[in-house]
């Protein structure tokens, strides 16, 4: 018997010397494909039998389109793990992936600081109303004229962060640093020590009380478009509402009727719903921050998450089990 094969998905930018050394456990293979059809063709055509691993990057989906059902089924019989280098993995039907008896695994942790600050970087923006002058300024017209109306202080502030995993908690330390009460929701409370004196408290809760709103949760069926009109509704006037987990948690039509209303002060984007375009109204409305999703955009982080995946591959390759798995798999 040969080698097993690992197919790579996308590029290696910056951990070369960690990607090649995994030539001595497995042969290192790519697709020839640039579309999902040709992928599909490839798979099936059996280019890919002996393959057991596959590292995949988030912008590998323009070549072989999601990983979903249909996808899943062409997979070769050998392929048993799928490590995707990101901590968002909503383009992986995962439950497609379970009855195939494939594990997938993502990288929860080494984007949570890089994440974080641009969300924390995003919520001072949002709330000081910088977007308005920034542009003004580039004008030639100084702060604006006239003038943007005056902006809020952070310090006192009531921080609603809704998912508390690894990018929630890491917000939450950031968020003590400027004066802010913290307050959460999550799908289970967490332990004191995770909490880290964050209050837990009812989503409806959530929408009411707070002064700016943070979304860190991931994207799925549950919560696709789980901020939209009725949740609005639910909101101080004049919230402030941020989203650097993925655009389509919130419902971006209802986002822009929010902002025209004067409900929603002004908000702060990394993500889109339907990226890379941006909704017409937001890119329109000055009083709204926008980031081209570049909440892991730095060289440490990029490089972290490329050895975690690897790591995840090399694992699977010498104890054929990864380091980590996706947690509707934890119990699987």
């Amino acid at each position: 018997m040969g080698k097993p094969k690992v197919l790579l998905l996308g590029a290696i930018d910056h951990a070369h010397e960690s990607w090649n050394s995994l030539s001595s456990l497995a042969d290192l293979v790519a697709p020839e494909a640039r579309s999902r059809a040709d992928f599909l063709s490839e798979c099936g055509a059996g280019k890919f039998d002996g393959v057991v691993a596959t590292y995949r990057t988030f912008a590998s989906v323009e070549i072989t389109g999601v990983f979903d059902a249909e996808l899943v089924k062409l997979l070769p019989e050998s392929l048993k793990f799928i490590c995707h280098n990101g901590a968002g993995y909503d383009q992986v039907d995962v439950h497609a992936c379970t009855e195939r008896g494939i594990k997938v695994s993502n990288v929860p942790t080494a984007v949570d600081d890089a994440t974080a600050d641009v969300n924390m970087f995003l919520i001072l923006g949002a709330l000081r109303g910088f977007n308005t002058s920034m542009l003004a300024l580039r004008e030639g017209k100084w702060r604006g004229n006239p003038p943007p109306p005056l902006g809020h202080d952070p310090e006192g502030k009531t921080l609603g962060i809704l998912g508390m995993g690894g990018i929630g908690r890491n917000l939450k330390k950031k968020a003590d640093a400027f004066g802010m009460k913290v307050v959460y929701h999550n799908r289970n409370k967490l332990s004191e020590e995770l909490a880290g004196g964050a209050e837990y408290v009812s989503f409806e809760t959530l929408l009411a009380d707070s002064d700016v709103i943070s979304l860190n949760l991931p994207l799925n069926k549950n919560t696709r478009h789980m901020i939209s009109t009725k949740e609005f509704e639910k909101m101080k006037k004049g919230v402030v509402i941020v989203n650097t987990a993925r655009g389509a948690v919130i419902d971006e039509d209802a986002l822009v009727k929010a902002l025209d209303a004067g409900v929603v002060w002004s908000c702060g984007l990394d993500v889109y719903e339907e990226e890379p375009k941006v909704h017409p109204g937001l890119v329109a409305n000055p009083h709204v921050m926008l980031v081209p999703h570049m909440g892991t955009w730095t060289y440490e982080t990029q490089l972290a998450m490329e050895e975690w995946n690897i790591g995840n591959v090399r694992a699977a390759l010498e104890k054929g089990k990864m380091n980590n798995v996706v947690p509707e798999q934890a119990d699987v």
